[in-house]
């Protein structure tokens, strides 16, 4: 008992400190996840959604306070306990997104790791076994540091996260693991290799044969059947290659440029993903750097999930250069975490990319 005591108390420590950290890298990002949770489509929650990143952030501070908490052995009841309420919590939530399909990605790891509902829901079984062999292993967790520096130990780590944290909002994440990082082209992240693995489909038909409905399953051929046909079922049983960026287009009164404007040299996307919870007073420096960029020969162009309407109200009271084209809200979230943010392109290609309180550190050619 001791050894799988003291081997539960690493792994779950260290992967706790670690899923924290990656989430703290992007509080935004898992704010953004939190919201989804919250929807009436799923928890029915809405009420929470404009406390998510608040939520956010403190979620991940305690996950990685608890994971310093437990290798150091302080306060071991309260710390096994604590981790044991917040397991039985995401292992609820893993399994309610699997078993009814609601949210996709669970976002434990952030974008750094990407699991689907079952595997998200199995790696939270697991930890639950962890930590309740840790209950029952209690009283082998013995401190490592004298009793005077555990404070420290702890308020040491709490002020890094907060520290962390305060930088990461104010900027950007220090480690973006998203494919619209610096130096990633969008139009190759687009393409599908030519032998990519194509999806699989079961297909259930059912027949009225002599007044007896049956049913026939193919993989996507007509049944021969003498029958009077009623209806089909669709299941994807294998899924395809998914190019690492997709949904992605720029469109302007109903035309898709997308391909026209990663072919562009220069180009200049100033990304809003709601111009109604932009950080408006930004858009005085965004409106020096486009004037800037325009005499320089950039190409500048607004990308909003908002509309007409609201694009010209943002225009017409910064007297700003350019025109908003439309692009999926959930697309310009995951591109940059800053509303606004300003992104650098040539032919496709991610140059620069900065949140709104660094606007003035572009370096335009």
């Amino acid at each position: 008992m001791k050894v799988l005591t003291g081997i539960s108390r690493i792994f779950v420590g260290v992967l706790f400190i670690i899923s924290g950290l990656i989430k703290l890298n992007d509080p935004v990002g898992f704010s953004f996840k939190l919201e989804e949770y919250f929807s009436p489509a799923v928890l029915d929650l809405p009420f929470l959604e404009p406390y998510a990143l608040a939520i956010s952030i403190f979620v991940v501070i305690v996950e990685v306070l608890l994971g310093v908490m437990l290798l150091i052995g302080f306060k071991a009841k309260f710390t096994v306990w604590s981790l044991l309420a917040m397991i039985i919590f995401f292992t609820f939530l893993t399994f309610y997104s699997a078993y009814f399909n609601k949210v996709t990605d669970c976002g434990c790891f952030g974008d750094a790791i990407k699991l689907t509902p079952w595997e998200s829901f199995t790696k939270d079984v697991i930890l639950l076994v962890l930590i309740l062999i840790l209950l029952k292993g209690l009283k082998y967790i013995n401190p490592i540091l004298p009793k005077n520096k555990e404070w420290w130990a702890v308020g040491l780590a709490t002020l890094s996260c907060v520290l962390f944290c305060y930088h990461v909002l104010n900027h950007l994440p220090s480690k973006d693991f998203r494919p619209y990082k610096i130096g990633a082209n969008i139009g190759q992240g687009m393409s599908v290799p030519e032998n990519a693995p194509q999806p699989l489909y079961e297909y259930t038909w059912t027949f009225n044969e002599n007044g007896t409905e049956k049913e026939y399953v193919t993989n996507g051929d007509y049944p021969n059947v003498d029958g009077e046909f009623i209806g089909v079922e669709t299941v994807e049983i294998q899924k395809g290659y998914e190019p690492p960026i997709h949904d992605f287009t720029i469109e302007h009164n109903g035309a898709d440029f997308t391909l026209e404007m990663l072919a562009e040299p220069k180009l200049v996307m100033v990304i809003s993903y709601d111009l109604a919870k932009a950080e408006l007073e930004a858009f005085e420096a965004v409106k020096k750097i486009t004037d800037r960029a325009i005499k320089k020969g950039y190409k500048v162009i607004g990308m909003s999930a908002s509309n007409t309407q609201q694009a010209q109200v943002v225009r017409k009271e910064y007297n700003l250069e350019f025109d908003f084209y439309f692009t999926d809200q959930t697309t310009l979230k995951t591109i940059v975490r800053s509303n606004p943010g300003i992104l650098v392109l040539e032919k496709g290609t991610i140059i620069e990319k900065v949140h709104y309180n660094d606007i003035e550190t572009l370096k335009l050619k």
